[in-house]
């Protein structure tokens, strides 16, 4: 008999335990024929890549840096043949092993999941779906309107390019071992049209100044930028939270006039 994975704390695993809640994650995935590959982030013991390999829709691959879990997969799901990688996925080149349009899922690790998303940014025209589990208070950080204390850059920033719905909360006695917070399950899903009418590097450069500045008014956090007379003063007033996407791209369109 195998011995189970040992959950490493350094890498910030924390095993789900329970099938029900695996499924709802694994169903929330809809490709529709807009993928037929999905890559699996960080799958552990494969509690969700079982249920992945039960669908005909995708090809499922799996990436996980730890040795001990590649290892474990390769004895407990030979299906998946020459589709475990061992790899750092912040490192890995999504564009060279996958030629077209692949869906992203995981049990995400807490202490790298903002730069998961991130990176999936940075590679939104390859990715048009991601869904998985996320330490609750980020799930609820991307997925949180304007004038909520919890919008942020993250927030901006993805849903600029995907629509985000925050499907469910998770409670630590489903994980082994149990974290000390709850999860949330969310799912990215791109825009139809996920292309900005405005220099997208101004703009991400735009938000993150407003936010890295969030308790100044746009004057001062873009004061950088000479924003005076080319947006309005009533604007200038306000802070970055109260801002939507579409008032940060209108910012950027302006203070290229």
């Amino acid at each position: 008999m195998s011995i189970p994975v040992r959950a490493k704390k350094h890498l910030g695993q924390h095993f789900l335990t329970d099938r029900n809640i695996a499924r709802k994650i694994v169903n929330s995935l809809r490709p529709e024929g807009k993928y037929d590959q999905v890559l699996e982030i960080g799958p552990g013991m494969g509690i969700l890549t079982e249920l992945l390999l039960e669908n005909e829709q995708y090809q499922t691959t799996v990436i996980d840096i730890d040795a001990e879990s590649v290892n474990w997969l390769q004895q407990h799901f030979p299906r998946l043949e020459n589709r475990i990688i061992h790899a750092d996925f912040l490192r890995f080149d999504i564009g060279a092993y996958f030629k077209g349009q692949v869906g992203i899922i995981g049990n995400f690790p807490y202490n790298i999941s903002s730069q998961i998303l991130f990176k999936v940014l940075e590679h939104r025209e390859q990715v048009p779906e991601l869904t998985g589990m996320f330490q609750k208070e980020v799930a609820e950080r991307v997925a949180a309107a304007p004038g909520s204390k919890t919008y942020g850059i993250l927030s901006v920033l993805l849903q600029a390019f995907y629509d985000i719905e925050y499907l469910f909360t998770v409670n630590p006695g489903v994980f082994n071992p149990p974290p000390k917070v709850r999860s949330g399950v969310i799912r990215l899903e791109r825009k139809k049209d996920f292309s900005l009418d405005c220099d997208e590097k101004l703009f991400f450069e735009v938000v993150k100044a407003a936010f890295n500045q969030r308790r100044k008014t746009l004057r001062n956090a873009l004061s950088r930028y000479s924003p005076a007379g080319k947006i309005e003063e009533a604007t200038l007033q306000l802070r970055a939270e109260r801002l939507s996407v579409k008032d940060f791209a209108d910012i950027t369109r302006r203070l290229l006039t």
